[in-house]
């Protein structure tokens, strides 16, 4: 520690979930829901035909999750009846539903039943 307060380290910083440089990736090939161990990770998805669930009461204000389609076709987005899911790119604030082949968005949890999308091939 300096005088300031401020730490240098000479190796790999890091907490529970790994490299705190890195985000951690989660490989999914099959229809997938967040669980709370997602948070701060990458979701990849592969396949055709798949959806991805974002449920209520599962992750905790001030989470965010990102999720990436690694496929050639359309990720369905769902979410549970209790959940509040915004496109934050809609002014309207309407629920993304789909995340286009090659699409990247983030899901900002700003409670445990709200949540907003931002990124790339939302609709």
């Amino acid at each position: 520690l300096d005088s300031s307060q401020n730490a240098t380290f000479a190796g790999t910083v890091s907490d529970s979930k790994g490299d705190l440089r890195s985000i951690p990736k989660s490989a999914k090939t099959a229809n997938y829901t967040l669980v709370a161990a997602d948070g701060g990770k990458c979701i990849t998805m592969s396949g055709s035909g798949l959806t991805l669930t974002i449920p209520h009461n599962t992750m905790t204000a001030q989470t965010a999750v990102t999720i990436l389609n690694t496929s050639a076709n359309d990720l369905t987005i769902a979410k549970t009846s209790s959940m509040s899911l915004y496109n934050s790119a809609d002014p309207s604030g309407a629920m993304p539903t789909k995340l286009t082949a090659r699409g990247m968005a983030t899901v900002y949890f700003e409670g445990q039943d709200t949540g907003y999308m931002s990124g790339a091939g939302l609709s």
